[in-house]
């Protein structure tokens, strides 16, 4: 503000100032060099262009140097905006936009594709719990169409309860987290391997080696029941490879087909300054490679024993389970020097439930009901590098760290 006039309060005369028309180059600068001539301070600019179509907002004080007159910048500003086929609106009022409410959050809402329909049973709910939507703007539109609102008036727990039901019933993917500084400072990423990371499940990668595939589902069936918890079922699953040459490693590790994105989510997170690791139900002998290959910060997995050239059906050191993989998030966060409440947890199965629910955002990667249920939110489209948006990170700014080996 100028030293020649106070800070708006409700009793300052203000002008609301919006510009519509076809975008190009200048007209910002132009609105303000017209405005300039009547000395009057800028309090809020918006601006947006949709399909080269330019919305420009500026709220300023009335003129009050030189004897001019409002009536004089109204006419001035619409005269500038004939000479550019633009329409121009003017609206009085006093003072500065009202107050956010308290309580703020950024909703960020993933569609493939995002409906008419969807997008208003969010915005409906949003207004139901007694949020206002102060903006919204789209984060990407490929592969997936993301949209972030920024809500105030409401505490966010309460607007991610409300959402997660909608949004479980309309079949879309919304995630609410608080507004703030924290939300892009450096964080840490770790996620689960089998089924999120990579598309297969490593132990049957082995067993079809072994010609055991079918008793190593029959065992997996059984944990499913909960006959057998996750040690058991390991140990049970792994006394199957036991003979099995150690050559079958690398040839394990050439089939491991990583889940498409996650190349991009993981080159886009390190470029960012984010520290990444995996944690897993399944073995060192291919997370040490995926850590290598991929760039990664931190791995963790149980270990296959093998002796003598042979793998002797036994796993070797702690055993991570699902209560190992919340001990292990907690390692690589101390470690990295993040708070707990700056990580991200990415997993698909009931064994990633603790570490989901430890971390700041635990996301549900196209997991079963009971952990879509459990975690902070989901994502249940096939593209890993969606987590991305549930950041507030764009597709521009994913497009802007590929180093040319992009996966779409």
């Amino acid at each position: 503000m100028s030293a020649s006039q106070p800070p708006p309060n409700a009793d300052v005369p203000t002008l609301l100032v919006k510009i519509f028309g076809k975008d190009r180059p200048g007209i910002t600068a132009g609105l303000f060099d017209t405005l300039a001539a009547y000395a009057v301070d800028v309090v809020d600019i918006e601006q947006v262009v949709s399909r080269g179509r330019l919305v420009l907002c500026a709220l300023v004080t009335a003129p009050t140097a030189g004897g001019a007159t409002e009536g004089e910048l109204r006419a001035t500003v619409h005269s500038w905006a004939e000479s550019l086929k633009l329409q121009a609106e003017i609206i009085s009022g006093t003072g500065d936009n009202r107050p956010r409410g308290s309580g703020r959050s950024h909703v960020t809402v993933l569609g493939h594709p995002l409906t008419a329909e969807s997008t208003a049973a969010i915005a409906a709910t949003i207004a139901t719990v007694g949020g206002n939507i102060d903006r919204i703007f789209r984060l990407a539109k490929y592969p997936v169409t993301a949209v972030e609102f920024a809500v105030s008036g409401v505490e966010t727990e309460p607007l991610r309860t409300a959402l997660a039901l909608e949004a479980a019933e309309i079949g879309v993917d919304v995630a609410v987290v608080s507004a703030g500084l924290h939300r892009r400072a450096q964080r840490l990423v770790v996620m689960d391997v089998d089924s999120t990371l990579i598309q297969d499940e490593v132990i049957e990668l082995f067993a079809a080696h072994a010609g055991c595939e079918d008793q190593v589902a029959d065992v997996t069936a059984a944990a499913m029941r909960g006959e057998l918890d996750f040690e058991q079922s390991l140990h049970a699953r792994v006394a199957l490879l036991a003979g099995l040459d150690a050559s079958v490693v690398d040839k394990v590790r050439t089939e491991v087909r990583l889940t498409p994105g996650a190349r991009t989510l993981i080159r886009t997170l390190k470029r960012l300054g984010y520290q990444v690791g995996v944690v897993s139900g399944g073995f060192t002998q291919v997370t040490d490679d995926l850590k290598e290959r991929l760039g990664l910060d931190f791995a963790s997995a149980n270990t296959l024993e093998i002796v003598d050239g042979k793998l002797t059906g036994r796993v070797v050191g702690e055993i991570v389970d699902r209560a190992g993989k919340a001990r292990l998030l907690r390692r690589f966060a101390a470690e990295a020097g993040v708070p707990l409440a700056q990580t991200v947890a990415i997993g698909d199965g009931a064994n990633d439930l603790d570490m989901l629910n430890a971390a700041g955002l635990g996301v549900a990667f196209n997991a079963k009901p009971v952990v879509r249920k459990a975690a902070h939110t989901a994502v249940n489209v096939p593209f890993l590098d969606t987590v991305l948006y549930l950041l507030g990170i764009t597709r521009e700014e994913v497009e802007a760290a590929d180093d040319g080996t992009g996966e779409y």
